[in-house]
């Protein structure tokens, strides 16, 4: 498996918090909430790396999702902060997609996720 810490940088550390047990399991729900959604991660690792990409490139490289799909999730992702979007005011209309800062902060995180689903593997 590909490891996704060695594309991008780490954020600087912050100020750790303190959480009770109920604090803790509403923040991670809430943070597992904004990744749900079928495509959602699919889209996160294309663009991981500072990648910006073209609507019709993520549509080539996840051949299965639906455009409609891809829009929404795409859309989702902007509203919530992960996703920029690029609108380029030419013809043909031309739309690119990058992670923003908070976007790629994501990737330590879901590199500790892989690696704790890889020791159930072994297992």
């Amino acid at each position: 498996m590909t490891r996704t810490d060695e594309k991008v940088r780490y954020l600087p550390e912050s100020k750790p918090v303190a959480y009770t047990s109920e604090t803790a399991a509403a923040g991670v729900e809430s943070a597992l909430k904004l990744l749900e959604g079928r495509w959602k991660l699919t889209i996160l690792f294309r663009l991981f790396g500072g990648k910006v990409l073209r609507f019709s490139e993520l549509e080539r490289a996840i051949p299965a999702v639906s455009q409609k799909m891809l829009i929404q999730q795409l859309r989702q992702m902007e509203t919530d902060g992960i996703v920029t979007r690029i609108v380029h005011h030419q013809v043909p209309p031309k739309v690119e997609y990058c992670l923003t800062a908070w976007g790629q902060a994501l990737c330590p995180a879901l590199d500790a996720l892989l690696k704790w689903a890889e020791l159930r593997q072994e297992r």
